[in-house]
């Protein structure tokens, strides 16, 4: 089991992505007048571009032919979708009362946020295979996921956003989100017989850009979320802080859905699919999603800090779970 973790570290040790975001809140905080709205870099007015390139590139990328092999297994649909947009946020209704008055009101708006996001279409294939899962079944519910997010993620946070005080113009926000994402997913969708072989072999650089699009919008967000004061306000217990409230919305999940994936008596295969896509939340899609949904919000940094930590915490898990589960399957 050391061995295991100690692999698993040096791993995200080696991982350009994490070292980015890292370095991209630190260059953020020594240096916000770099990224900030209206900054020297002129940030905000490249990242719509990036982000319709990313969904065009996701919308090339969906194989038609898996999403129809997946449809077959309709319970392990609703299993995953109830997770994702049900148990979330009824979790989080249990995490604000238990964390009420613990955080700051912007950090709190970002865990509302995190359990109203859509599951990650790369990860919980990625796992799904890597464990000897239902891949089928995982490539449509992680697609079908982010395609229902479009919708229920702004009417979610929405909704109980205000109940916190904190409304959003949903019809505007949904609406935004569709033309910025669902547009250029469709696409690509349709471009793809000329496109795909293209975007394959080239995948080396492909594969990169939605990362690189992150990273700039977390500088962004960051900058902006600094220059407000983000730390000279909260100070640096808010990191530890963030990170426990994360990691324990991932037990929990873990556990609640392996729990029904048995009780539902699913086969391991599509309980793998259940697990890695039901507790999944996208990075790819949160981000860009929240700087349509929160706008200009000075605190636009705290409030993906959540998704920024969950990423990471649910990467180092579950590539431990999958392991076990394939050595598992192999015996």
């Amino acid at each position: 089991m050391l061995d295991l973790l100690s692999h698993q570290a040096r791993r995200l040790a080696g991982d350009w992505f994490l070292l980015g975001m890292l370095a991209a809140v630190l260059l953020a905080s020594g240096y916000p007048g770099l990224g900030r709205s209206g900054g020297l870099l002129h940030l905000e007015k490249i990242s719509n571009a990036g982000i319709a390139l990313v969904f065009f590139l996701h919308g090339v990328g969906i194989s038609f032919h898996h999403l129809q092999t997946g449809m077959r297994r309709w319970p392990v649909h609703l299993a995953v979708q109830t997770l994702t947009f049900a148990l979330f946020p009824l979790l989080f209704l249990g995490f604000r009362a238990l964390f009420a008055g613990a955080m700051p009101a912007a950090l709190m708006l970002g865990f509302l946020y995190l359990c109203a996001l859509p599951s990650t279409i790369s990860s919980s294939v990625a796992f799904t295979g890597m464990a000897r899962g239902n891949v089928p079944a995982a490539i449509f519910n992680a697609t079908l996921s982010s395609l229902v997010g479009i919708v229920l993620t702004p009417l979610l946070v929405g909704l109980i956003a205000q109940t916190q005080g904190q409304g959003l113009p949903l019809l505007d926000t949904i609406v935004g989100i569709a033309k910025l994402l669902l547009l250029p997913l469709l696409a690509g969708q349709a471009l793809r017989p000329l496109l795909a072989g293209w975007v394959h072999r080239h995948k080396a650089v492909t594969g990169k850009v939605d990362k690189i699009v992150i990273l700039l919008l977390v500088f962004a967000a960051f900058s902006d979320s600094v220059a407000a004061g983000l730390w000279t306000n909260y100070g640096y217990g808010l990191i530890a802080t963030t990170l426990l409230g994360a990691t324990l919305l991932l037990a929990v999940v873990l556990g609640l859905s392996t729990w029904l994936a048995r009780r539902l008596g699913f086969n391991t295969e599509d309980e793998i699919a259940t697990v890695f896509c039901g507790s999944k939340k996208t990075l790819a899609s949160g981000v860009p999603m929240a700087k349509l949904l929160f706008g200009a919000h000075p605190a636009l940094g705290l409030i993906v800090l959540p998704i920024m930590f969950y990423h990471q915490v649910q990467l180092f898990t579950c590539a431990i779970l999958a392991e076990r589960y394939a050595r598992r399957e192999a015996t």
